[in-house]
């Protein structure tokens, strides 16, 4: 029995602390391999030795305690030096008394010394610990030169002698879009994540949030309130997105009366700061866009125009595909399907969005809406050429079958 339950503290300890001891075991020992290396030496004593001896009052402080003992017994066997500003430091802190520093170790992985990708990488596998196969599957490109980016950008680390710390307050306006977007993009990938037998993952969007509250707290910038607004608008209504089985449930389909409305009025107050302020950017801009589907009493009196409006201007600051492409589905929904349909159909022949699943699932969503079962099967089953979630798949799949029981010879525009 003490066994079986000192590996469930164990596992529980390290999953709901173990990115706050690889941050401050960085920051103490001033090398990221060497930290994650201490880390898991300290996790495989503590399995043996929790399980002989009892857990520990603060299983926490105990992990940090022997990984820094290891870190710096591997250091002292390769005739290196802590960093001068932690050589002396032994105490240890809960993790709830850590503060920034899961945002310290962001901002090291975000550093302006390393490339935009590499950022993003590194902050995705320091930060959020998804494995170089998950990034590499997220954005489409091959695992090694993922492997090849996050090695790059710590050897410029180590290099540069980049400092485990916070930007002054005269440097922070200057890195804040690279936090902000890196942010956005853990958070993007859990509200919708790319890959996998889930829509959410939870843990990443419980820490985007946090990293977003932190930065917020540091820089009360408009735009890192607008994207924590955004991040709280989509985790409002996140028990709503999938049925208890894991299957897709679009935004007209969801249960409203579910949706939670304290963190609703959360992020509608941030809004608001942050468009009265005369910065909103494009955080805001979404966020904007996200309050306006939730504030509706329905899908269906959903207020077009003002969507409409916000992706104008959002496309204003910051033009893509993806805006356009939103943007065509919301005039579909005031003027009618093949409003959208021929905005889509420009986007798709010009090449930019032909590999994007989620440009034919939409283009067939109209295309049914319009009672052209032939054109809304051939979109559905090209959507189904692309896509990588699970969930989605299904639908796709679902929408298909339904689809294919009509009498397409008697469907037409």
């Amino acid at each position: 029995m003490q066994s079986e339950c000192s590996y469930l503290i164990l596992d529980e300890t390290y999953r709901s602390s173990s990115r706050l001891l690889f941050a401050r075991l960085v920051r103490v020992l001033g090398d990221f391999d060497l930290a994650e290396d201490a880390l898991q030496d300290a996790v495989r004593a503590a399995a043996i030795q929790w399980r002989e001896k009892g857990v520990p009052d603060i299983p926490e402080a105990w992990l940090f305690q022997v990984a820094r003992n290891y870190g710096i017994s591997m250091m002292r066997k390769e005739r290196k030096l802590l960093p001068l500003n932690d050589q002396h430091q032994t105490d240890f802190e809960p993790p709830s008394e850590f503060g920034d520093e899961l945002l310290r170790l962001a901002f090291l992985c975000c550093h302006p010394a390393i490339s935009p990708d590499a950022q993003v990488a590194l902050t995705l596998r320091e930060v959020c610990e998804l494995t170089t196969e998950e990034i590499a599957a997220a954005y489409l490109v091959p695992t090694q030169t993922i492997a090849q980016r996050i090695v790059r950008a710590k050897s410029k680390i180590r290099a540069a002698q980049i400092p485990f710390e916070l930007p002054s307050p005269d440097e922070l306006p200057a890195r804040n879009a690279a936090i902000l977007k890196t942010i956005y993009l853990v958070f993007n990938e859990s509200y919708a994540s790319s890959t996998g037998k889930a829509i959410v993952r939870q843990d990443l969007m419980s820490l985007a949030i946090h990293l977003g509250r932190q930065l917020f707290a540091l820089s009360s910038e408009p735009e890192a309130g607008g994207l924590l607004a955004l991040m709280l608008i989509h985790q409002a209504r996140n028990n709503t997105r999938t049925t208890p089985d894991g299957d897709l449930i679009l935004l007209e389909h969801q249960d409203r009366r579910l949706w939670n409305r304290q963190t609703l009025d959360e992020a509608s107050s941030l809004i608001t700061s942050s468009f009265s302020s005369g910065r909103a950017g494009p955080y805001s801009v979404q966020a904007a866009i996200a309050s306006v589907y939730a504030d509706a009493p329905s899908f269906a009196e959903t207020d077009w125009d003002e969507i409409i409006g916000l992706y104008d201007l959002l496309f204003r600051l910051e033009p893509s595909p993806v805006v356009i492409l939103n943007h065509a589905v919301a005039i579909a929904m005031r003027d009618g399907p093949e409003a959208g349909i021929q905005r889509i159909d420009r986007l798709l022949s010009s090449g930019v969005l032909s590999g994007y699943h989620r440009a034919y699932a939409a283009r067939g969503e109209l295309h049914w809406r319009r009672n052209d079962a032939v054109s809304a099967l051939s979109d559905f089953k090209r959507a189904l050429d692309f896509v990588r979630q699970e969930p989605e798949r299904r639908y796709l799949n679902q929408r298909i079958l339904e689809i294919a029981t009509v009498d397409v010879d008697s469907q037409g525009p």
